[in-house]
């Protein structure tokens, strides 16, 4: 029978490639996780109570289960061990059902995800200065979809160094990712452009800062985006279902393979 030990050959390497090139993903994903954790010192400086809600910690998890899950697939189908392929099999089924669980929730949570993410956003602007992730992804946030705040500009009233009764030169202002132009037509950074724009009543603050709050702008970017994160979504599950079979046919034909060799 040569037919089945071509076929077999073919799914072998496909296989093996796939999860090779998802092997490399995950340790790039892994790579990146230390590397923000080291950058930061956070081992060094934070307390080990706040490292287990770092940021970082997710992807350095992500990169490490990707790793060893396409690692799997890949001694697997080169050795074609049966056992190693069942184990990968089983695991890409639990990520799937994983997956479809997460979207289901999402999906009739949808109402209470808004609740969620202001509360979250909220917590960052509250630890604006002393936190790194969250100061980057808030920056990042503002920056990108041009807002101030989680409802408005005013938000930044429950910062403890934003807030009008602060001492210091940031009391009553905003962070300078809110500045509609934080480089004032110049090439360096004016960190101070936000300074006092919580006073500001909203005629005058439209020249300086955005007044829209970040929620809606993440609504209005999932709303225009929303095509696309269904497209990727449903491929890669498609492509995670695909593997499945793959292994599947695999397994049966290193099996045939031994029975009659």
């Amino acid at each position: 029978g040569g037919t089945p030990r071509r076929m077999n050959y073919f799914l072998k390497y496909f296989l093996f490639l796939c999860n090779l090139v998802f092997t490399v993903l995950g340790l790039v994903v892994l790579g990146l996780g230390m590397w923000g954790l080291i950058s930061k010192e956070s081992f060094a400086q934070e307390k080990i109570g706040s490292i287990g809600t770092d940021p970082m910690l997710i992807l350095v998890t992500l990169g490490f289960v990707l790793t060893l899950l396409c690692l799997s697939g890949c001694v697997g189908a080169l050795r074609e061990n049966c056992s190693l392929l069942k184990l990968f099999s089983a695991a890409v089924l639990v990520l799937i059902t994983a997956q479809v669980l997460v979207a289901i929730m999402a999906y009739s949570l949808g109402d209470q995800v808004g609740g969620y993410l202001r509360s979250g956003m909220l917590a960052a602007m509250v630890r604006y200065q002393d936190d790194l992730d969250l100061r980057f992804i808030t920056d990042e946030i503002q920056s990108n979809l041009q807002c101030c705040g989680a409802d408005n500009y005013r938000d930044w009233e429950i910062n403890i160094y934003y807030n009008c009764s602060a001492p210091g030169v940031l009391a009553c202002g905003v962070p300078a990712t809110c500045c509609v132009d934080p480089l004032e037509n110049g090439t360096v950074w004016n960190s101070q452009c936000g300074v006092g724009a919580q006073q500001l009543d909203e005629f005058t603050a439209q020249s300086v800062i955005f007044l829209g709050g970040c929620l809606g702008g993440i609504s209005r970017w999932i709303e225009q985006h929303e095509g696309l994160i269904g497209t990727v979504g449903i491929v890669v599950l498609g492509v995670q279902i695909l593997t499945v079979f793959i292994t599947t046919r695999l397994l049966e034909s290193i099996q045939w393979y031994k029975v009659y060799r």
